[in-house]
């Protein structure tokens, strides 16, 4: 029987990275689904402005050592008050003693720094029913001084699964991913089932081609599978493509990461640069096939984090081949683009 490996457990598991692309992507719709009375307080039609930079700044002088995913964005309430909302979403198996100290502290380093109340609101995904920190504080000498802000606890939707998969927001199918993840964690087969499932759902809701490229993207590295079921998934992927019309996740450059650069097949989408190949042979040589790789890399990266800066682009272009291999290997578990350019 095929099973996950522990280490496959570990790294498959780590959920940072796509809660925190898909919180981007789609604020509106994860406000609705776990704080719905905060999202009608908001008037949307104002839009709203994640403030990474600004979190950037107070996280780097809060050292307060492993954040997971969070956001600071800048909305409109519908009186027409500007504010700023904090979110934190705590990814992790095991009861944090430090949560709530962390919440307070970042809440309170950010109004320091920017005078601007902030809100402050935390998704848990842990596994203990029983742990729910909601609030901090101290009092001294007749002075308090205190926290409570909003949580929502993931488990708490674990017997909601039909209305999860039924649900039009996104973050159903994505709370759905989650706690099927940890449901199916040492059963591949049953994992394999749960995300073919879900895959199915995300072409039934009439979403724009990015949006279901988008959530795939997250329902894919939440769900992580042994090989073979991983590729007898793409197998029913292009069928239930074929089924609607949409060929939509089989034509990402995922796909060509795993089915050609890995193989060494891209030499039909490199245009020709790649006529000179010669299996990683002449490096020095191959101007052209290294112009076609960094491309294809440049591509990937800014599909998964966004424009590249001018130093991470003369990075690719002065590369070598095998850093360029070895990037690219990393580009579908790299948690950040910092990641994926590390030297270890």
């Amino acid at each position: 029987m095929t099973r996950l490996q522990p280490q496959d457990e570990n790294v498959a598991d780590d959920y940072d990275s796509p809660w925190k692309i898909v919180l981007e992507h789609a604020f509106p719709e994860f406000m609705a689904f776990y704080f719905p009375d905060a999202h009608t307080q908001i008037d949307w039609a104002c839009g709203h402005e994640f403030k990474n930079t600004e979190l950037r700044q107070v996280v780097r002088d809060a050292e307060l050592g492993k954040r997971f995913a969070d956001a600071l964005v800048q909305i409109t309430l519908v009186g027409g008050e500007q504010r700023w909302i904090y979110i934190h979403i705590e990814i992790q198996g095991q009861r944090d003693a430090d949560f709530a100290k962390r919440m307070f502290t970042y809440n309170y380093r950010l109004f320091d720094r920017y005078a601007c109340p902030i809100a402050s609101l935390a998704v848990l995904a842990d596994d203990e029913d029983n742990w729910r920190p909601d609030h901090y504080g101290f009092e001294i000498l007749g002075c308090l001084h205190t926290l409570k802000f909003p949580v929502v606890k993931l488990l708490d939707y674990a017997d909601q699964t039909g209305q999860l998969e039924t649900g039009f927001n996104p973050f159903a199918l994505v709370t759905a991913a989650h706690l099927q993840t940890r449901q199916t964690k040492r059963d591949p087969q049953a994992r394999y089932q749960a995300k073919r499932t879900l895959v199915r759902l995300l072409y039934r809701h009439d979403w724009e081609k990015q949006r279901i490229l988008d959530f795939f993207a997250v329902l894919d590295w939440m769900m992580r599978l042994p090989e073979e079921l991983e590729q007898k998934l793409w197998q029913d992927i292009e069928i239930i493509e074929g089924e609607t019309k949409m060929p939509y996740v089989t034509s990402v450059e995922r796909l060509a990461v795993q089915r050609g650069l890995q193989q060494g097949k891209l030499e039909g989408k490199l245009e020709g640069k790649l006529e000179g190949k010669l299996e990683g042979k002449l490096e020095g040589k191959l101007e052209g096939k290294l112009e076609g790789e960094a491309a294809v890399l440049e591509r990937l990266l800014t599909k998964r984090f966004g424009l590249l800066t001018e130093e991470y682009q003369l990075r690719l272009k002065t590369a070598t081949l095998r850093q360029l291999e070895l990037w690219t290997d990393r580009i579908l578990d790299a948690p950040t683009l910092l990641a994926v350019f590390e030297d270890h």
